[in-house]
């Protein structure tokens, strides 16, 4: 039988590789302060923000952490992003390397903008 996986982000943090932890617990500050009314959850093994529709996440690997907000919360970031491994909806930050915490937190706060302005039920 499997044990059960964190419940919680701290938790979550707190299982993750320990050379990612203090990048991780600064990732997750930065985007509490950025939407400190959101609900946190860990949906499919992974740290959501939801307000009230997915805002972002983000997840712990092996030698990287993934920030996860969508396609069109990064789309006006392309051409500071290149300096960065990135997918079309996702940045990644290899644990050796300083969190770009400017450039996150103007993410976070124009995909909650995004967010704000759909008037639909789309997840995504």
């Amino acid at each position: 039988m499997s044990k059960p996986g964190p419940t919680t982000i701290p938790a979550y943090i707190d299982a993750a590789p320990p050379e990612g932890q203090a990048l991780l617990r600064q990732l997750y500050a930065l985007l509490k302060s950025v939407a400190p009314k959101a609900e946190e959850a860990i949906k499919w093994g992974t740290p959501f923000f939801v307000e009230p529709r997915f805002l972002f996440a983000f997840s712990a690997h092996k030698a990287h952490l993934s920030f996860t907000p969508t396609e069109a919360g990064l789309a006006p970031f392309r051409d500071e992003l290149s300096r960065h491994k990135t997918t079309k909806g996702l940045l990644k930050v290899p644990y050796t390397e300083p969190l770009p915490e400017d450039l996150i937190r103007r993410i976070a706060q124009h995909q909650l903008k995004v967010v704000s302005a759909r008037d639909d039920d789309s997840f995504w």
